[in-house]
């Protein structure tokens, strides 16, 4: 989700002169949601729309209390944060929106959404300790906000998480040719290293694209930043400081790492869209790291490519364990709506990410459920794409990436500082800039609760 900087710019700035929404303390325990109407905003188009209408349409026809759901296309994620934007501090928000975290923490500047927790822990409304317990721990915790004071400011229905695609057949080839000397996925950097310059070098012999080969193409995104920074034990931000980290040890070292890659010649930029998913199908390039989101699309472009033997692991890393990035949009409650109504729309929240509901959306979607229990009932879709079980049995490790706001000017910051590093400027000294700037910017957005 990439916002014009300008643009953010001028939204906050129409953000922080809307009225603080005064919220008081509600006893949700005797609050009657019957009969309520509620509107959700969301980005979701094609057959992902077509499944949500279907899980809004057997809540609305199944909860006892004759709640009704009205799910509303409103654009992608920049429309529907525009539209927030305006309408904050006014009772005219949906029940229900899709949010981004840094999202959701730069509408909180006005206190405009309602802090779950309550609900979250009502004997009456809530959810079990059984039911937390079945979230996986990096998806539970990362719509809790320890720079609001830890509220609960949305909930996940879904998410994917930075995946290393690899090439297994042109693996097995330079493994026969004494080029590389582990077996499966690279585990360490110095295996992949070792991959990537041997295949820059000595091209697939299954691959249908001419050209020269690929070890690795880089696409220049803060995300990537993160998951590599996280793969060699360090951390892009500190909860407990509220501060960033974007020049710690082990970011310095990932950036090293990286910037080696493209001295050597075994690593490339993504030249367009998709390009790196496009030469990876045609056998061109033997590594990519993108989003599981992608694992259908890669699975056509191999299919319509050079039909090798593929997957999906984790990132190599320095650390005992893998540390997998995960994100991906929330659900949050906009405030300014009457205690009915929240209750609402909190019991539609709480249908959407049960076992069942979440089964048939991540069936459909294609995102990740959020809960371990959904496994037992995803059978026959992870027969039917292996890679997606394979990084399923990973999600345990994911970590989220900051949940602050003004994290979409960070983010624009990192790609610019990461795109100079790969061109040859000094690891230490840009990180120390870079993270002197993202702790400005959070400065001054943090300056707004004041």
């Amino acid at each position: 989700m990439k916002i014009g900087r300008f643009v953010l710019a001028a939204l906050l700035a129409l953000l922080l002169a809307s009225p603080a929404m005064a919220q008081e303390a509600v006893d949700y325990e005797n609050v009657d949601p019957s009969g309520q109407t509620v509107t959700f905003w969301h980005q979701h188009s094609r057959e992902r729309e077509t499944a949500l209408l279907e899980i809004v349409e057997e809540f609305n026809t199944t909860n006892e209390y004759g709640i009704t759901v009205v799910a509303e296309y409103q654009g992608g994620y920049d429309d529907i944060f525009q539209k927030m934007v305006a309408l904050l501090g006014t009772q005219d928000t949906p029940n229900i929106v899709v949010a981004y975290q840094n999202q959701a923490a730069t509408y909180q500047l006005v206190d405009g959404l309602v802090d779950m927790t309550p609900l979250v822990e009502s004997e009456r409304w809530g959810l079990t300790q059984e039911d937390i317990d079945d979230f996986f721990p990096g998806f539970w915790q990362s719509d809790i906000f320890p720079s609001f004071d830890n509220q609960r400011l949305g909930i996940a229905p879904n998410r994917s998480m930075e995946m290393l695609y690899y090439n297994q057949s042109w693996l097995d080839e330079l493994r026969e040719q004494g080029l590389i000397d582990f077996e499966g996925p690279p585990t360490t950097p110095e295996q992949f290293e070792a991959a990537a310059c041997a295949a820059s070098e000595n091209a697939f012999s299954g691959a249908t694209a001419t050209g020269r080969p690929y070890g690795y193409e880089l696409s220049i995104d803060a995300s990537r930043f993160a998951s590599w920074t996280f793969a060699f034990g360090g951390n892009v931000y500190d909860a407990e400081t509220n501060r960033y980290t974007l020049d710690d040890p082990g970011a310095i070292a990932a950036m090293e790492f990286l910037q080696g890659l493209f001295e050597k010649g075994c690593a490339v930029f993504v030249s367009e869209q998709y390009g790196d998913q496009t030469n990876f199908g045609a056998g061109r390039t033997l590594f990519t790291v993108s989003s599981s989101s992608g694992l259908p699309f890669y699975q056509s472009a191999v299919e319509a490519g050079a039909g090798f033997e593929w997957n999906v692991a984790a990132i190599p890393h320095t650390t005992p364990e893998p540390v997998m990035n995960v994100y991906g949009a929330s659900v949050s409650l906009p405030a300014g709506h009457t205690p009915e109504e929240t209750v609402a729309a909190w019991l539609f929240l709480k249908y959407y990410t049960g076992t069942e509901a979440q089964a048939a959306w991540a069936t459909a979607s294609q995102y990740f459920p959020v809960r371990e229990s959904v496994a037992a009932g995803l059978t026959e879709f992870f027969e039917s794409l292996p890679p997606y079980q394979t990084a399923f049995e990973l999600l345990d490790y994911g970590i989220a990436e900051p949940n602050v706001p003004g994290y979409d000017f960070v983010r624009a910051l990192i790609d610019s500082e990461m795109a100079a590093i790969m061109d040859g400027a000094d690891v230490a000294e840009t990180l120390t800039f870079a993270n002197r700037e993202a702790n400005l910017i959070l400065d001054d957005q943090m300056a707004q609760l004041d």
